[in-house]
């Protein structure tokens, strides 16, 4: 007997009991929910569904905040295979703008600096993709969970941020071995297009985390939605930067959508709202 996969369709009972392997919810992740909201609130709607308060429930692989898509969330016995899902090859849909770098290589802090446009194009793009297939050394960005002598490089990103200092020192972070399997540009526009590259972003504000912070992209420069196969541990905002390096400018992703986590596609994954319906509470007796 294995792990039950929630589908849109699905009908549970109200006893985690028949469910002896667990349950795995491959969630379609909110726009500006972080990993730990969505783990919240799918546990508290699980707790109720079931009416067991010592229920374990855990995620198989962070999604930054202002990304969406293929989070899994798994309950009871399946929370131990996390570590064998984190694992899987992961897929995703980068918004990347040119010309323009922010500290943390997203959205999630203003334009720091404009960089020339020079080498900037649709062809100079899809010359240098091939090369950032493989196998390779990455640098993680310093606004990440990595952590250094116990403390998250995050952390100490957000005190040299509010003190002024340079955030991008590589120097901080070991490079860590990851491999890109396929790049494909599937949409690229000289002088931007609002909604490109993952416009669903800008949906499911509802319940979103004010803390997050959500800077807006300057008009005009160049944007990219390039999809993107690779390895666990793979920094999709770092390969951004690294794209911008390699033209000779700079870069940040604006947008970015996990399509795919080993076996679960977005197309099946489920939003909030279809999880409460699934997870309706326990009757009252």
């Amino acid at each position: 007997m294995s792990y039950l996969t929630l589908t849109a369709g699905a009908a549970l009972s109200h006893s985690i009991e028949d469910y002896p392997e667990g349950i795995v919810i491959p969630v379609d992740k909110p726009y500006r929910w972080t990993s730990a909201d969505v783990i919240r609130k799918v546990k508290w709607m699980a707790v109720k569904h079931f009416g067991k308060r010592n229920l374990k429930v855990g995620h198989a692989g962070t999604l930054d905040p202002l990304a969406t898509g293929v989070l899994l969330v798994c309950i009871g016995k399946a929370t131990k295979l996390a570590e064998e899902f984190q694992k899987a090859p992961k897929q995703y849909l980068a918004g990347v703008t040119f010309g323009a770098t922010t500290p943390s290589y997203d959205r999630e802090k203003a334009v720091d600096k404009f960089c020339s446009l020079d080498g900037v194009s649709e062809e100079a793009l899809r010359a240098v993709l091939p090369s950032f297939i493989g196998e390779q050394d990455q640098v993680a960005p310093l606004f990440s969970a990595k952590s250094v002598d116990g403390v998250r490089v995050y952390e100490l990103a957000r005190k040299r941020y509010k003190a002024g200092l340079p955030v991008d020192d590589a120097g901080i972070l070991q490079a860590s071995r990851i491999s890109i399997y396929d790049l494909d540009l599937v949409n690229y526009s000289m002088n931007g297009v609002d909604g490109i590259a993952g416009s669903s972003g800008t949906a499911a504000l509802t319940n979103a985390s004010s803390r997050i912070n959500v800077a807006e992209v300057p008009p005009g420069l160049p944007q990219a939605e390039i999809l993107v196969d690779c390895s666990k541990g793979t920094y999709i905002r770092a390969l951004a930067r690294d794209l911008g390096e390699a033209l000779g400018s700079g870069a940040f992703l604006h947008s970015l959508r996990r399509t795919r986590n080993g076996g679960f596609a977005v197309e099946n994954a489920l939003g909030i709202d279809r999880i409460s319906q699934i997870l309706s509470p326990l009757s009252p007796q």
